[in-house]
């Protein structure tokens, strides 16, 4: 099942787009946490906004390799920086395993999902992909909503399928244009 695995059908890419900023290609494809990648920013707090049974999206079930209409366990969250909203997160686990192999998502609440992932040596992530996010993708309104001035065109946002004894968790982060403005004004290093 792992070779199978890959978080990168239809328009997701394993190579962020060239016209993307370097600062953009950095944080598309860092490796790790990105709540630890965070929190050298600031203090990361966690807003859950929906935690819920319901069906992937249409290219989330093909990155599962799932069927369409497999019920998952979706947990969807933002992480904030100083109270500022960086990274809308969209995270989907089939059903059945969320209450086995990944039933701690189900305990999380506002604890980063990073805890469950990183803190298990047996987990293996596929390769980061990403891709725009427009408003036809269903999680341009996750991201849409963190945002309190103009709605940009688009997002942009990466994703990783997370395996734990052959169960699939995929997590989708869409990074807001705060994080970007950010990174725009910090000090060169």
């Amino acid at each position: 099942m792992l070779n199978t695995l890959i978080a990168a059908p239809g328009d997701w890419r394993i190579r962020p787009l060239p016209a993307f900023t370097a600062d953009q290609k950095d944080w598309l494809t860092r490796g790790g946490s990105l709540t630890a990648h965070l929190r050298k920013l600031g203090a990361v707090t966690v807003d859950v906004t929906r935690e819920t049974v319901s069906q992937p999206w249409r290219d989330e079930s093909s990155a599962l390799n799932i069927t369409p209409r497999t019920p998952v366990w979706t947990r969807e969250v933002v992480l904030n920086v100083e109270g500022v909203p960086f990274v809308a997160a969209h995270s989907i686990v089939p059903l059945d395993v969320s209450s086995g192999v990944w039933q701690a998502i189900r305990r999380l609440r506002t604890r980063p999902l990073a805890e469950l992932l990183y803190s298990d040596s047996s987990v293996w992530r596929s390769p980061l992909t990403s891709r725009r996010i427009t408003a036809r993708d269903p999680l341009y309104a996750l991201a849409a909503a963190q945002v309190h001035r103009e709605t940009p065109h688009a997002f942009l946002a990466r994703r990783s399928v997370f395996v734990r004894k052959s169960a699939p968790l995929m997590v989708t982060e869409c990074f807001l244009p705060a994080l970007w403005s950010f990174l725009e004004r910090r000090e060169p290093c």
